[in-house]
């Protein structure tokens, strides 16, 4: 992303023939939206003089005064490559705060600049690198989506066998064209899946890259007849779909997690930091792992973490230590699906290993192979909830997840999910009707 001032856009709108202005924001769950505007309106913006209504968006709805001024991040600008090039479409990613200029506390975007802020009082900035895994489907004679596809391709596999590369390609392109660094792109394990890895950056910068990213992916996917989801297990049968993240925290500009006198070459703050978020990790995972869906992924047997353990590598812990050394030791959270707010995920997961850190939180000793259910009980190692409604009670009952994301904030998010819950709970499946019908 750039480093722009107001003028500097205005002349980059002009020059590059810019016409309409999407004006960018997310609701409480990290979903985009926006408000367009006319390149004449353009100088309005900037001047934080543009309001939305926002009775409509999630976390805003019974407001008593529910106008939202949107505040734009100028360094957000960017020209969206797959718009027309006469008469150019640009975004900016803008903050929502109230009519008095106050920052809004429901603003995801808002929770995490708060949280990396108080990072940086205490020297600290976090950077991350996601993994991000998504789907590739045919969609229907309706244009609309389908759980269908014709390819058998598997992890790593290459085209002819891999029918999503040209896609992929297109995808890859795109992001780079909107300023997106891309380490690499590739197909994933289960057949229709895909990753592309992003190049790690700062918590707050990469939160905004991967809203745009999920945007940007779709839009290249619905180019080539394809419809890309996020959906954390669209197909009961192979693997779901995660955001793995990385995580690395520098102060005085050095990656604090290295030591090369450790045996695993990491450094006592590391160890703090897998503790703490090994510590938060169930009262956290609402935030995580947020659909109904999410839990129908975190089940042994598909490459999925279940137990709150850490590993280099066992496929069922929560934390893993990549093989790297020195400058590059990080530390990947492995439980966090795309499905979810990146503004909210980054925010906890940097709270969580903060206090893990002041706290000096130890971690249980490294798994390197699935615990059974003795040996767990045995050692007194916890699983992840197992549902959407387990998480909700943990995220309710927690009086650390209300300090970080704010009281009013996490009453309005559970208040949601528990209803989503509850629509689920009411609903009747296939497997239902094919289990019990004939026989009852």
């Amino acid at each position: 992303m750039g480093n722009y001032t107001r003028e500097e856009i205005l002349a980059m709108a002009e020059e590059e023939d810019v016409e309409f202005i999407r004006l960018q924001f997310t609701d409480m769950f990290g979903t985009l939206k926006n408000i367009a505007i006319t390149a004449r309106e353009l100088p309005r913006a900037l001047d934080n003089q543009c309001v939305v209504y926002g009775s409509h968006i999630a976390g805003i709805v019974g407001e008593k005064e529910p106008d939202l001024i949107l505040y734009p991040d100028y360094n957000t600008f960017s020209i969206l490559p797959w718009r027309p090039q006469q008469g150019k479409v640009a975004r900016l990613i803008c903050d929502m705060r109230r009519a008095d200029g106050s920052e809004h506390e429901m603003s995801s975007r808002y929770i995490l600049k708060k949280t990396a802020q108080a990072a940086e009082k205490a020297g600290y900035t976090c950077y991350v690198d996601p993994e991000c895994e998504f789907f590739l489907f045919h969609i229907d004679d309706n244009g609309m989506p389908t759980t269908v596809s014709h390819e058998k391709a598997g992890y790593l596999d290459v085209s002819p066998v891999d029918l999503g590369e040209n896609a992929r390609r297109d995808m890859v392109l795109t992001l780079e064209d909107m300023g997106f660094e891309v380490e690499s792109s590739h197909h994933e394990t289960a057949p229709a899946q895909h990753e592309i890895a992003l190049h790690y950056g700062e918590a707050r910068e990469m939160a905004d890259e991967i809203i745009t990213f999920k945007m940007a992916v779709r839009t290249v996917a619905k180019r080539h007849g394809l419809h890309a989801t996020f959906m954390p297990k669209p197909r009961r049968e192979v693997n779901g779909s995660a955001m793995h993240i990385h995580f690395s925290l520098f102060k005085n500009g050095k990656n604090i997690f290295v030591d090369p006198e450790d045996p695993s070459r990491l450094s006592e703050e590391a160890y703090y930091f897998i503790g703490g978020l090994l510590a938060h990790s169930r009262e956290m995972t609402l935030i995580t792992n947020p659909l109904v869906n999410s839990y129908k992924r975190l089940v042994p047997g598909f490459d999925a973490p279940t137990e709150l353990t850490w590993t280099r590598n066992n496929q069922n812990s929560l934390v893993r230590i990549p093989r790297v050394n020195g400058a590059d030791t990080r530390i990947e959270l492995r439980s966090p699906d795309a499905a979810s707010n990146p503004y909210l995920v980054f925010a906890v997961c940097l709270a969580a290993g903060l206090d893990g850190i002041q706290k000096k939180i130890y971690p249980t000793k490294a798994s390197d192979r699935s615990l059974s259910e003795s040996d767990q009980k045995e050692q007194g190692i916890e699983n992840l909830p197992e549902n959407l409604r387990e998480a909700i009670t943990l995220f309710e009952d927690s009086s650390w997840m209300k300090e970080i994301l704010g009281e009013t904030f996490c009453k309005q998010y559970a208040q949601a999910k528990r209803k989503e819950w509850l629509r689920y709970s009411q609903e009747i499946s296939d497997w239902e009707i094919e289990e019990y019908l004939y026989r009852i």
